[in-house]
């Protein structure tokens, strides 16, 4: 093996594809560093963006510990 690093990412297509479900809704995301309330704008395998206040915020999957959608 050689000294290059590498990034080893783990989906789980369970959570992509519920969070794609609710692609476009108001979210509440509660990450391992706090939470975060905003429009769901994209779901991908290893991040989403959550959009608040006109900024976006792109947080990883394995970061997320749950999800609700907000009114």
């Amino acid at each position: 093996m050689d000294n290059s690093s590498y990034l080893q990412s783990f989906y789980d297509p369970y959570v992509y594809q519920t969070l794609q479900s609710v692609t476009g809704s108001e979210v509440t995301v509660q990450t391992t560093q706090g939470s975060v309330r905003g429009k769901l704008t994209n779901v991908l395998p290893d991040h989403i963006v959550v959009e608040m206040n006109n900024t976006p915020f792109f947080i990883r999957t394995q970061q997320i510990v749950w999800v609700f959608p907000s009114s």
